[in-house]
């Protein structure tokens, strides 16, 4: 008899602690599972800050695979995310869904008040990018856009160096690399694959995947000016294994006194994520997350260092996203940012309307056409 009240006090000291330590978590709900970056949140969940109360995802041969990989309950898997919103009440919703379907992820979230932050790009087109800025605005949620290089601590030091240290001067020139050997050959899954290369639900290939990187970085670095215009060169180096869209393009943007040259592609010989800002007086380069390569006005060689982690709640998104939330944190102009993100979209738009017809596009009289 005591033996069995005792193992009664140690299950409801259990139950106690697991209520506690949920009610303090921030809790997510998670739109799709076919982006293979959920993985990061399910990773992020066993860590025990974070609570998934609930995930929508309508093809069942991927729920089983999830449900079986991380032990996940049948009763925490829903048809749509609205089923999903009308039974549970998270703070914020990820989407881990084709990017097309992001529009949808904030139709059904922001009415209800429910933050949102959507895998990179924001949307496949401007004016799914401005119906869900509208829609945030007046429910008041906030919308933020997650890509890995916002946590790379080098990235975080050239903006340092070159805007409130001015340890290059003026920015001339900016370089963004970014992409690798292909999404196939990485070995992406193939319900990834099946959006990633669908000119639709992506809305391009490596000029959507990758080249929003550099757009992104350069509309921070340029502290949310817009280019004066944007031309681009698309190229479809295997058509037999990306029929439908582009694997490899360059995109150069014009500033007023900057250009920015984006190169992104799915052909690269390995993983590449790097940006490097030439100025009046110097140079730097962020060549991966944590190295830095500078030279500047009175250095007679290129110097390298390793730049130290950045400071919590920047050190991830989920950090970010929660800090966030709570007002800790306005991410106004921040590399996650609306403001940010819906200049990243024009210029997508605009370099696929480049690449199309063959000519530059001026943002400020552009006129669109359809894919």
């Amino acid at each position: 008899m005591k033996r069995v009240f005792w193992f009664l006090l140690i299950g409801m000291a259990m139950v106690s602690s697991s209520v506690g330590y949920a009610q303090g978590a921030l809790k997510i709900a998670l739109a799709g599972l076919s982006h293979d970056h959920v993985h990061e949140a399910f990773q992020r969940a066993k860590k025990g800050d974070v609570v998934i109360v609930g995930i929508a995802e309508h093809n069942k041969a991927l729920v089983e695979r999830y449900q079986k990989q991380y032990k996940l309950a049948s009763s925490l898997f829903y048809k749509d995310l609205k089923t999903l919103l009308k039974s549970q009440k998270p703070d914020a919703v990820l989407a881990y869904n084709a990017i097309a379907e992001h529009l949808a992820v904030v139709e059904a979230c922001a009415p209800l008040g429910v933050h949102v932050m959507v895998e990179k790009p924001l949307a496949t087109t401007v004016k799914d990018a401005e119906r869900m800025a509208s829609l945030a605005r007046q429910h008041k949620i906030h919308l933020l856009t997650n890509y890995e290089t916002t946590w790379y601590p080098s990235n975080q030091k050239v903006k340092d160096m070159a805007g409130r240290e001015g340890a290059i001067g003026e920015i001339r020139k900016m370089v963004v690399h970014d992409g690798h050997q292909g999404p196939k050959e990485i070995g992406c899954s193939k319900e990834f694959l099946e959006w990633l290369t669908d000119p639709v639900k992506n809305g391009g290939g490596a000029l959507i995947d990758f080249g929003c990187y550099g757009a992104n970085l350069m509309t921070w670095l340029m502290k949310g000016e817009e280019p004066i215009s944007v031309m681009a060169v698309t190229k479809q180096v295997k058509p037999d294994l990306y029929p439908k869209v582009d694997d490899d393009a360059t995109i150069v943007l014009e500033y007023s006194k900057a250009t920015g040259i984006v190169e992104a592609s799915w052909n690269w010989p390995f993983n590449i994520k790097d940006l490097e800002v030439f100025g009046q007086t110097g140079y730097l380069q962020a060549v991966n997350n944590r190295s830095l390569r500078k030279k500047l006005k009175d250095d007679s060689a290129y110097k390298i260092e390793e730049v130290e982690p950045l400071a919590q709640p920047d050190q991830d998104y989920i950090s970010y996203l929660a800090a966030v939330i709570k007002g800790e944190i306005n991410p106004a102009n921040d590399l996650s940012s609306l403001e940010n993100n819906l200049i990243v979209v024009k210029i997508l738009e605009a370099a696929k309307q480049s690449a199309r017809d063959g000519r530059k596009v001026y943002l400020k009289d552009q006129v669109l056409k359809a894919p």
